[in-house]
């Protein structure tokens, strides 16, 4: 078959991926001097009991996104059939826009982390993109990382109406079974009709990836179906104990089993996951570094961690001591020689049986412990201590001693599970950052207590 040279009023430049139904083309339009990027396929090499459905899927596809104009979808130009040179091969073809970038499958794949206000950003221009369609009366239907394309300057553009639903088509008939089926909806399983919804589902899908790194659905085929129709997935602050409960509840109703229990807009959903980054912004943790200690200011965690941590009546009654500078606030305070040797984040988790009882969860930055360096123990903050007696003739020489740290205590017949995280910040996945390694060791602990539990 000689080389494919022109289409319609497009010239063939060169190819840019191929398929089984056909190949992707880099084109261009000589007459108002624009690249595009042409989709195409040939019906001869369909099965023939398949070939009417995919080129009026195909078809589709080009009403489906060129009834769009949305900076966040990948705009269509037009739709045209062309011999290709030869009448017996008919191409039927798709010009659209041409964008350079990356899925966001291939940062899912990586493993590689978003910082949350990259995430509400992202999930942002996706959901504005599904508000435009869907008040145009186009459903996507298949949502999912490999059609959201990240451009090289962050922008999103939201790809492949293949399989849309348009409200004034009658092609896609009830009882079809199409989708991915990690991001499908319970109707889509179903063989429902489906409307903005199911779109909804298929991002509060892809949310629970960006807060956890695993998807909430997974096995083979008719696992993942009773999954998606009968189960639910471990809450994201489970997987990921950087996490505050509101984010819980946002993924408990954006991929709510019934359509009438999620968020009814994409709108309404973009809405509460900007309320919940805010709400963890302002809990969020401070991590400063002053002098030769590091200083974590944890309240909620410690609050949330430690239920159970107990203060004697009298210490609570009498003054907070005064300490160095260093010590003043509730802090992990690591040595120098540790600090320069730290290489490999550690998160220690404890929790009791049945239910995570209670438990301290601290973070140090430890390759390999040296026993002759000592650590203080994070202390509650609002837990005030008894100050010791100290001789005033001798306190003007000798510095005041820190406070002990208030320890927890366990109710009698309470098993303790332990669970030790474990990263190399100095993996590439960080891209240097040391909160995504922290919080990878956090979700690594959390992880190994649920199993344990």
């Amino acid at each position: 078959m000689p080389e494919l040279t022109k289409l319609g009023k497009y010239q063939i430049r060169r190819e840019l991926g191929k398929g089984a139904m056909g190949i992707v083309y880099e084109g261009f339009d000589p007459l108002i001097e624009r690249i595009v990027a042409i989709k195409t396929i040939r019906p001869e090499q369909l099965e023939p009991s398949q070939a009417a459905e995919i080129l009026a899927r195909f078809k589709r596809e080009a009403q489906a996104a060129g009834r769009l104009n949305h900076p966040n979808i990948v705009a269509i130009y037009e739709y045209g059939e062309d011999a290709g040179g030869a009448p017996e091969s008919r191409i039927s073809y798709i010009a659209m826009e041409f964008i350079k970038g990356r899925e966001l499958r291939n940062f899912f794949d990586g493993n590689q982390k978003f910082p949350l206000k990259e995430i509400e950003r992202i999930m942002g221009e996706i959901l504005d993109a599904l508000r435009h369609a869907h008040e145009h009366g186009v459903t996507h239907r298949d949502i999912k990382p490999a059609n959201v394309i990240l451009l090289d300057d962050g922008r999103v553009k939201v790809a492949d109406f293949g399989i849309a639903r348009i409200e004034t088509s009658e092609l896609t008939q009830a009882g079809t079974i199409l989708g991915t089926p990690s991001y499908m909806s319970p109707e889509q399983f179903l063989g429902q009709p489906v409307d903005g919804r199911s779109d909804i589902f298929s991002c509060g899908v892809i949310l629970y990836q960006f807060l956890t790194g695993e998807k909430p659905f997974t096995g083979a085929v008719t696992t993942i179906m009773h999954k998606v129709l009968k189960e639910e997935p471990l809450p994201p602050s489970m997987l990921n104990a950087t996490l505050p409960h509101t984010w819980d509840a946002v993924i408990k109703k954006a991929i709510a089993k019934n359509p009438a229990d999620r968020y009814q807009t994409a709108t309404e959903f973009s809405k509460a996951i900007k309320a919940a980054f805010a709400s963890q912004a302002a809990e969020s943790t401070v991590i400063n570094l002053a002098g030769d200690a590091t200083t974590v200011n944890e309240p909620a965690l410690v609050e949330r961690t430690v239920p159970n941590a107990r203060v004697d009546a009298t210490a609570a009654a009498a003054p907070p001591p005064r300490v160095p500078a260093a010590a003043s606030a509730p802090a992990v305070a690591l040595s120098a020689s540790s600090r320069t040797r730290s290489n490999l984040a550690v998160l220690a988790g404890v929790a009791g049986a049945g239910v995570i009882a209670a438990g301290v969860v601290a973070y140090m930055f430890l390759p390999g412990r040296d026993p002759s360096v000592t650590e203080t123990a994070p202390v509650a903050q609002n837990s005030p201590i008894v100050p010791a007696a100290v001789d005033r003739s001798a306190a003007a020489s000798k510095p005041p001693t820190p406070p002990a740290p208030v320890e927890a205590s366990v109710e009698p017949g309470t098993m303790v599970i332990s669970a030790l995280g474990l990263v190399d910040p100095k993996d590439p996945k960080f891209n240097g950052d040391q909160a995504a390694a922290q919080a990878e060791a956090r979700a690594d602990a959390k992880r190994q207590l649920v199993e344990k539990a």
